[in-house]
């Protein structure tokens, strides 16, 4: 496995709903990437960092 395989990157929706994905996977449609990348663990403290409303946006 490929030192990739370890690194995830921060993906949010038009909802400003957030998850992790792997780089070596391409995103999926309706997901981009927020610049943030690393570790799992690093990932998941990052998105609940900046994740504080998990309402969608459009019920906000």
């Amino acid at each position: 496995m490929s030192e990739h395989a370890y690194i995830h990157t921060v993906v949010v929706n038009h909802e400003e709903q957030y998850s992790l994905w792997p780089v070596h996977v391409p995103v999926p449609e309706g997901w981009r990437e927020t610049g943030y990348r690393g570790t799992r663990g690093e990932c998941l403290e990052h998105i609940r960092s900046v994740w504080t409303d998990l309402r969608p946006l459009s019920i906000r």
